[in-house]
């Protein structure tokens, strides 16, 4: 049978750096393929020649069994390729079908969009492929999980025969995940094929038919879940025994070092984001968030770390009241805070890695006096902690814009962990980081909470929060439904108050 798709000898550079090199794949219809690797081990490189959003140096492509050259998406989805990126590309003001036909319109007359015909094709579309979706809906009222299934839906009504999802399980519920993963095995037994792209190893093992996986620009193995094992997946991928469980002991809680009453937060809509939460957080233990992002979560960090006022309530930081003082007052009262998005509120990446690690007390000793910085303290300071995190860096100097995102994540633990503070707040810890990456980071939290450190994890992956957390506070909604320990702590009764279902 014809391959759905052949790479052979992909070669891509950028300045010094190989990203792909030398590249191998095939891909068969009606096949799962995932593609694994760590971070800057060349994937998207890879993927983003395949959907023409790069041109490769050197090698060829072959879809469908005949040589071809992609310019851009559009000879790719000519040919038959279609793409869900993880953020997904859609107009929240426009319908779902709006939305679907977008580009590719359906007049009648001429010059008049028919929204009638469209309607009922996505609809015929959805249902040969069960993906249950409502044409008229706005994108702006769904859930992420139906937002996806039109992203998919998208590619597949311009024509799409292999589609590539880039970590597409990263804002789903467990009963979303399983839902597409039915979508899935839908499109493969009707003779299409899918590439996989994520760093979640139960869910290769769960829907790939082949794995390829890859390290620093090269093509190191390519295997089945039948062959192979996680840990097996997790060594190839980062060239190294890899422990995929978080090891830690029972937890010593001590004090309250956190605590938020009756908290009311509005969102950039002046809607209520946060809903009268109350939630405590003890030194030596770890609280973890479970829900679906958007559920409030953003804004009750921000709140918690004073980027974002609060409408009513108090949050307590070793017992002082926090609720009016400014971010920087607050980090100076024991708080440190790991952001959700690294790079808009984590790092800056121009600056070199030293500046990026005193961000915080740039302005106080031993790192300044007055108006002069103490750039000997800054080095010495920022070269004992990429020794301490194993951040991979040439030294203290290297911009953090050229670091990978597992080493750029380090920068912001090695910094909120640095100052030795009372309370963390970590949120989305690992997210768009390795396995190798995810262990150190895991272990370093773990190792803070046995020393007796708060720490509030926020997580949209509910095995980060199920492996790491001690207590869990599940929010929906913006309230807290519910707070679960020890045996209570259960995936299908978690997923569920996600989902804004009762506890089983």
């Amino acid at each position: 049978m014809t391959a759905a798709l052949e790479l052979r000898g992909i070669v891509k550079t950028f300045g010094e750096l190989r990203a792909n090199d030398g590249v191998d794949l095939a891909v068969e219809w009606g096949r799962v393929h995932a593609l694994l690797g760590e971070n800057g081990a060349g994937k998207s490189t890879l993927m983003n020649v395949v959907y023409g959003l790069t041109t490769p140096d050197s090698g060829e492509i072959v879809f469908d069994g005949r040589p071809v050259v992609i310019h851009g998406p559009q000879d790719a989805i000519r040919l038959g390729i279609g793409m869900v990126h993880q953020h997904f590309m859609l107009i929240p003001p426009l319908t779902v079908a709006e939305n679907i036909i977008l580009g590719q319109e359906i007049t009648s007359p001429p010059g008049v969009i028919d929204l009638e015909t469209a309607g009922r094709q996505v609809s015929e579309l959805s249902q040969r492929y069960g993906l249950e979706v409502p044409p008229r809906a706005r994108i702006e009222s769904l859930s992420v999980g139906v937002q996806q299934r039109v992203e998919i839906l998208k590619a597949l009504y311009r024509g799409a025969r292999l589609l590539i999802l880039d970590e597409p399980t990263a804002v789903l519920t467990p009963q979303e995940i399983k839902g597409l993963f039915e979508i899935i095995r839908n499109l493969v037994a009707e003779g299409n094929a899918v590439i996989f792209i994520t760093h979640k190893l139960g869910e290769v093992m769960e829907v790939a038919d082949a794995i390829t996986v890859m390290r620093r620009g090269k093509v190191v193995d390519h295997t089945t879940p039948q062959q192979s094992t996680p840990a097996d997946l997790a060594r190839m991928m980062v060239g190294r025994p890899v422990l995929l469980r978080v090891e830690k002991k029972p937890a010593h809680p001590g004090d309250v070092r956190l605590e938020v009453k009756g908290l009311v937060v509005h969102d950039d809509r002046k809607q209520v984001a946060v809903d009268g939460v109350d939630l405590d957080v003890r030194s030596g233990e770890i609280v973890g968030i479970a829900g679906v992002e958007g559920n409030g979560q953003n804004e009750l960090v921000e709140a918690i770390s004073g980027l974002r006022p609060a409408v009513s309530g108090q949050v307590l930081i070793g017992g002082r009241d926090v609720t009016r003082r400014s971010a920087k007052s607050r980090l100076h009262s024991g708080l440190s805070v790991i952001p959700p998005d690294r790079h808009r509120q984590g790092v800056i990446l121009e600056l070199p890695i030293a500046d990026n690690l005193v961000l915080e007390d740039f302005d106080q000793p031993p790192f300044a006096r007055w108006i002069l910085r103490n750039l000997r303290a800054v080095f010495d300071y920022a070269a004992a902690l990429i020794k301490q995190f194993d951040i991979r860096a040439a030294g203290p100097a290297e911009p953090t814009g050229s670091l990978s995102g597992g080493n750029q994540q380090k920068v912001v633990v090695a910094r909120e962990l640095g100052t030795n503070p009372e309370v963390l707040v970590a949120a989305q810890p690992t997210r768009g980081v390795d396995v190798g990456s995810i262990e150190f980071i895991h272990r370093q939290i773990v190792d803070q909470r046995d020393k007796g450190l708060a720490v509030l994890l926020v997580s949209s992956e509910l095995d980060e929060v199920l492996s790491l957390s001690d207590r869990v506070a599940v929010v929906y909604r913006g309230r807290v439904v519910a707070i679960l320990e020890g045996e209570e702590i259960d995936r299908d009764r978690i997923g569920l108050l996600m989902a804004g279902g009762a506890a089983a």
